[in-house]
């Protein structure tokens, strides 16, 4: 048996993620239906979901990895690269703009030492622009993890972010 053929028998997906996608499929008239659930758990436990996982993933929904990347990268919430442990999405839709998103960002990637797209060096924080956050009253806003930070301000991300160059 040859180097490739040994190392297609690896599996990819663990025990753990093919059992929760089964769960999933469980529930569902067709095994595609799952396709986001299924990346997902993939990048619940892996933090992202690398071409070798989603290609694993397509084949255990008997789908093409073409068919699955679309879906992976038409949602902004399926990381198709490795982020920060805390990725910081922040939101830059009109009611955002209008209230100084574009100085915030500034302000967050002067603290941070990195532009949109590019991970800390210490592999800390993720920085990635969104659409919207759903929160258009409260203006602007940003993700941190799972913690939406309402209404802010300069000193706030001072507070969070310390209040110099790093």
């Amino acid at each position: 048996m040859s180097e490739r053929e040994t190392a297609s028998l690896i599996p990819v997906l663990s025990a753990q993620e093919l059992a929760a996608i089964d769960a999933e499929i469980a529930h569902v008239p067709y095994r595609a239906a799952v396709a986001i659930d299924a990346l997902k758990i993939v990048q619940a436990h892996r933090g992202w979901v690398s071409d070798e996982s989603l290609q694993a993933i397509a084949r255990h929904l008997e789908m093409s990895a073409e068919e699955l990347d679309g879906v992976a990268t038409f949602y902004n919430l399926i990381y198709r690269r490795p982020v920060g442990e805390q990725v910081i999405l922040l939101c830059n839709s009109i009611s955002c703009w209008i209230k100084g998103c574009d100085r915030l960002q500034a302000k967050i990637s002067s603290q941070l030492g990195i532009a949109l797209g590019e991970t800390t060096p210490d592999n800390r924080y993720t920085l990635l622009p969104v659409t919207c956050l759903g929160a258009c009253d409260k203006a602007p806003v940003m993700l941190v993890g799972e913690e939406l930070h309402e209404d802010l301000t300069e000193q706030a991300l001072n507070r969070l972010f310390g209040e110099g160059e790093t």
